[in-house]
């Protein structure tokens, strides 16, 4: 466990902007982790845990802040049977590195998750997904440390509230917080398809591989295809492309009724939502923002903050943006989506501080 002072959340994080934390403490190890969870909430202290820093948004002032730094690691083989692999994963564990090692190893079920940034105990909290798959179509089990009780607990797949891009960890209001604590370890169910992917279930991602929908391919050919996907849009982070320095898509796609979707043009694109009940619909957030006049590359003068030049859904740091920058964009732009569509686009990534 190490302390570490006068470290901004601007080097920490992909956004690139945040001040200083009144401390920053770095676990290696799960029980480090726990230790200094505990520690710190015992002082009743204002509190931030980070892996990646890939879907955080930190405010210019954090004073008063307490940062706790996941950088556990560790991947092993809990369960074999059959072509079924359940592999146990530290939360400090990049994301990206993960499926990597997966898709190395000939397994199928993360590979259309390649190239998202972030760390793996973050992943569960947004219910990270991509190309047809989510993360709750994989994920077994994981341990988390109740803030509440002091008191590590494993809580099963239907334990946990998945929704597109929701969880159980997910603060929805004020009245209505999110299970607080932090996730030590995450278990994923994959196969080994003879190296196989699982059936792909994007038309994107098909078309871009001519294949039909439904159709396997070569686990290593599904994460090679996503990640040049990823990359046109600039959402595999690069220091060298600054279109990539940001949190991803900046909005989720908004879910409407199908009634009110009908009151859009009919070149809205839209999409059948998981639930599939007919009664809802996800709109694309990327066409509400360009539709409501704010192109690629756009940005309110005088900020360092825009939106990126190849995907309208992403606000990206240009190299001297402030917090406040990025949150006044991303206000410009639900505002110019609310007066133009009536839709209120809701953030994706965690804004600290603000």
């Amino acid at each position: 466990m190490t302390a570490i002072a006068n470290t901004p959340l601007a080097k920490l994080t992909t956004m690139g902007v945040g001040g200083s934390p009144e401390s920053l403490v770095v676990a290696g190890s799960r029980d480090q982790l726990v230790a200094a969870a505990l520690e710190l909430w015992s002082t009743g202290e204002d509190w931030l845990v980070i892996g990646g820093g890939s879907n955080v948004v930190a405010a210019d002032d954090l004073s008063g802040l307490h940062v706790l730094q996941v950088a556990t690691r560790g991947i092993e083989e809990v369960a074999s049977e059959g072509a079924r692999r359940v592999l146990r994963v530290q939360a400090g564990e990049d994301w990206d590195a993960l499926v990597e090692t997966t898709v190395a190893k000939g397994l199928a079920g993360l590979e259309a998750l390649s190239g998202i940034p972030g760390s793996v105990g973050a992943g569960p909290v947004q219910n990270i997904g991509a190309y047809g798959r989510e993360l709750v179509d994989m994920l077994v089990r994981l341990e988390f440390l109740d803030y509440q009780t002091g008191e590590l607990e494993i809580l099963e797949n239907a334990d946990l509230g998945f929704a597109y891009r929701h969880s159980i960890f997910k603060s929805e209001s004020a009245q209505k917080p999110g299970k607080l604590g932090i996730i030590t370890w995450v278990e994923f169910e994959l196969f080994d398809l003879g190296g196989l992917s699982e059936p792909i279930n994007s038309g994107q991602l098909a078309g871009a591989l001519g294949l039909a929908m439904g159709a396997q391919a070569q686990v290593g050919d599904i994460r090679e295809q996503v990640l040049k996907l990823r990359e046109s849009k600039g959402m595999v982070y690069s220091l060298q492309d600054i279109n990539s320095h940001g949190c991803g898509s900046f909005f989720t796609n908004p879910i409407v009724s199908d009634s009110f979707a009908r009151t859009l043009p009919a070149e809205a694109p839209r999409w059948e939502t998981p639930e599939d009940d007919g009664l809802t619909v996800k709109l694309s957030a990327a066409w509400l923002i360009e539709q409501a006049g704010i192109g690629k590359g756009f940005a309110l003068p005088g900020s360092g903050a825009a939106i990126s030049e190849k995907h309208a859904l992403a606000i990206v740091n240009r190299g001297a943006a402030t917090a406040e920058d990025v949150v006044q964009l991303a206000s410009f732009v639900q505002q110019r989506v609310s007066n133009t569509f009536g839709i209120n686009l809701v953030p994706e990534p965690n804004l600290i501080g603000f």
